[in-house]
């Protein structure tokens, strides 16, 4: 497995093989901010085919109370590994690691990132990397479902934090 810095011409690849629904996060505005210099859109791929996508956010998570608490910590936001079939195979380690060498390569000391209340799974993997709860938030997002039709959600999530020095 290679994990790349997204390139333009990967976004619709990743369009064909994981349509976005968020509105916010589809890959062509995790590319645009990357291309403004306010994140980096990182993309494993496998035999050819992308396999998932993080974005590490430099400018940090975008809930207030996160960065009441955390101010200046960057995230990794939108940690997606796809196809489900591929998930506890080390995808999402490689993407967190990686994320963690871009941050160490910049100076950075710590990484952040946040994780639903009711998703154990990933909440367990961080935790086995080493990251430790520091704030609970409300993620807001919106989404298109396939009708075109914008859905607002409001996750309740825990913000965690990896010393990295």
């Amino acid at each position: 497995m290679d994990i790349t810095v997204s390139r333009a011409e990967d976004i619709a690849v990743l369009e064909r093989r994981m349509p976005s629904s968020s509105v916010e996060g589809c890959h062509a505005a995790r590319f645009a901010r990357q291309e403004a210099g306010r994140s980096t859109y990182l993309i494993p791929w496998l035999d050819g085919r992308p396999v998932g996508h993080a974005e590490v956010r430099w400018t940090g998570c975008e809930a207030a109370e996160v960065r009441l608490a955390q101010p200046g910590c960057p995230e990794i936001n939108g940690l997606l590994v796809w196809p489900e079939s591929l998930r506890s195979q080390g995808v999402g380690t490689s993407l967190v690691r990686a994320a963690e060498r871009l941050a160490r390569e910049r100076g950075v000391g710590a990484m952040g990132l946040g994780v639903g209340d009711d998703n154990r799974r990933a909440a367990a993997l961080y935790a086995r990397l080493g990251y430790r709860p520091t704030v609970a938030y409300v993620d807001r997002w919106a989404y298109l479902d396939s009708d075109g039709v914008r859905h607002e959600r409001a996750d309740l999530c825990t913000f965690l934090v990896k010393e990295l020095r």
